[in-house]
């Protein structure tokens, strides 16, 4: 009887518990998400080879739409010209029609405006941004200047300054001063007011907050500003080039509008958009430069 419970004794510890027989844990695993959850998460982050593809993808799309459309002979070729035609009439452009002469006074026009109305811009927004007094002042009038078209100034230009280069400057000027008022005014409202709190109780006075909290605070946003306020500055080109004049891009459009040229009118388009891209890839190009910390798109 003894070892017959000697044996069970033994036999019982021979035997795993109920513990020892659950299965050994394993270490937790985050499943990967699918390949289609990374890409569609908000403002998630792609590998640059990616985006990259994504641009060229999208950049030479329609290209590709418009070359079928006229090969396949849906497009009447005085409305639509083909992209080869396109090109040749470029290329005619460049080797005796003066092609750099229209792109330097066209580009030379809009930074001319342009630079006229940030000099003046930046320091009005500022003012809006951030004392209440000059923002109840001003940016009524701004906001209602901002909805007047810039093509109905011309005939009140062409009285008040003539039809020399400073005429097709102020049209350009008219047309982004006012829109870049406000934005800066906006971009120097979002500075977080606590930021102004902390330098009040550290001592510091009304120019030392806007110098040394302010300004540094706002300047990503200003320049995003700048960058987006020059685009909106070379679309107002051949509005500007109405006013006489006798040569640049937005001349050049006008003047094949008249004799049904429309190859030279898509050209002049594209160039437009492609010194325009490169105007906004240079102020982004400058935006990482010079602010390294902030997270670009």
């Amino acid at each position: 009887m003894t070892a017959h419970l000697s044996l069970t004794a033994d036999t019982a510890l021979d035997r795993p518990t109920a513990a020892e027989r659950q299965p050994a844990s394993t270490p937790h695993t985050v499943p990967a998400k699918p390949r289609r959850a990374r890409w569609w998460r908000i403002r998630g982050d792609l590998p640059k080879t990616t985006v990259w593809a994504l641009a060229a993808a999208g950049l030479i799309a329609p290209f590709v739409l418009w070359w079928a459309y006229t090969a396949l002979g849906l497009a009447d070729p005085m409305f639509m010209p083909s992209p080869g035609a396109v090109l040749e009439r470029l290329g005619r452009w460049w080797a005796s029609e003066g092609l750099l002469t229209d792109i330097g006074i066209s580009v030379w026009r809009v930074m001319a405006g342009f630079g006229a109305s940030a000099l003046l811009a930046l320091p009005l927004g500022l003012y809006i941004g951030t004392y209440r007094p000059v923002q109840a002042f001003l940016e009524p009038l701004t906001d209602f200047i901002r909805y007047m078209p810039a093509v109905a100034f011309i005939p009140l230009v062409m009285l008040w300054v003539g039809i020399d280069e400073g005429s097709k400057v102020l049209i350009i000027f008219i047309g982004t001063f006012f829109q870049m008022v406000l934005m800066v005014a906006e971009d120097v409202r979002r500075v977080p007011m606590t930021q102004i709190e902390a330098a009040q109780t550290m001592g510091a006075n009304r120019g030392e907050i806007v110098k040394l909290v302010i300004l540094p605070s706002a300047r990503p946003a200003i320049l995003d500003t700048l960058r987006i306020t020059c685009g909106w500055a070379w679309t107002y080109l051949v509005v500007a080039e109405l006013v006489a004049a006798n040569s640049g891009l937005g001349y050049a459009i006008l003047k094949a509008q008249r004799y049904m040229h429309t190859d030279k009118i898509f050209a002049g388009i594209l160039l437009i958009g492609i010194i325009g891209l490169l105007t906004d890839q240079g102020f982004r190009w400058l935006s990482r430069r010079a602010f390294p910390w902030r997270k670009q798109a």
